[in-house]
């Protein structure tokens, strides 16, 4: 389908961006890569009468180390972060997950930023900003504020971003030194949503787990934080008892519809499978 007609904003600024953002109101949504938003306006799904594109603004842009945090521009693409040296040697799960996201061609267009604050639950980044303990900058008419990415999502499509705010930047807090990490994704063929996947980081001392955190995606109408499945590990030589435990409790927390990717019990499952990989992974991963 056709998408409907719209006006087409580009402004050069941040606070360009908001001001046209509070003037055009309900009407106008903000545009970053666009592989989530103009799919859904060809379908007419949504069909706004404004789009805010965002990508000439350069300060939205760009991937550096800032006290203990990585901070990363909104507008980033996946292609430079799946080629960044600084991402690679701190948060290299960032990475693998970028590698597994659509194909290299959209890779090139789409924004971490517009992957996160879209609120769509098969997006891969949420689950993993949730799983790092990123927070989400959100810059509005009234200035910055941050917002924790276990608390930005509330529903498929519906965040924590108020009229006029975009997503400017995510911080994300460097993790140990030697941390172990995966992103598992089972997907029916390249370019797809996922129809389970999992992000577990965590770090091995003496042979037990130290810490542990888990995020899923696609699997609920929301990304899950994994909480409890998490504390199960915490303590464990990471042996079966342990990882079918935190199976069984992550998989507890999951609601995924039926769909063309399967019935909701098999994806169900599959976030337990992608989980006990992407935790057997990250165990080989860690250095004691």
């Amino acid at each position: 389908m056709i998408p409907g007609s719209f006006d087409y904003h580009r402004p050069k600024s941040v606070a360009d961006a908001v001001a046209l953002l509070v003037k055009l109101g309900e009407d106008a949504r903000p545009l970053a890569g666009g592989h989530s938003l103009i799919p859904m306006m060809k379908t007419r799904l949504a069909t706004p009468e404004h789009l805010v594109d965002l990508r000439a603004i350069g300060d939205l842009k760009g991937i550096r180390e800032e006290g203990g945090d990585i901070v990363i521009g909104a507008m980033t693409t996946q292609h430079t972060l799946i080629g960044s040296d600084l991402l690679a040697a701190k948060l290299p799960i960032i990475r693998e997950t970028s590698l597994l996201i659509a194909d290299p061609q959209i890779r090139y267009m789409g924004t971490i930023g517009g992957n996160a604050a879209n609120g769509d639950p098969g997006n891969d980044m949420p689950a993993l900003m949730q799983c790092l303990g990123a927070s989400y900058e959100l810059t509005g008419p009234n200035g910055v504020r941050r917002v924790a990415a276990r608390e930005f999502y509330q529903a498929a499509y519906f965040t924590a971003l108020e009229t006029g705010e975009i997503l400017t930047a995510i911080r994300i807090p460097v993790p140990p030194v030697g941390h172990g990490y995966a992103y598992e994704k089972l997907k029916r063929k390249i370019g797809d949503y996922a129809t389970a996947a999992a992000a577990v980081v965590l770090t091995m001392s003496g042979g037990k787990c130290t810490s542990a955190s888990i995020g899923l995606t696609n699997v609920a109408d929301t990304p899950l934080w994994a909480e409890e499945a998490a504390n199960a590990l915490v303590g464990t030589a990471l042996d079966k008892a342990a990882l079918d435990k935190a199976v069984a409790l992550a998989e507890a927390i999951t609601s995924p519809a039926a769909d063309g990717r399967g019935p909701a019990e098999y994806r169900t499952k599959m976030a337990g499978v992608m989980l006990r990989r992407a935790a057997e992974r990250a165990k080989s991963r860690a250095k004691n």
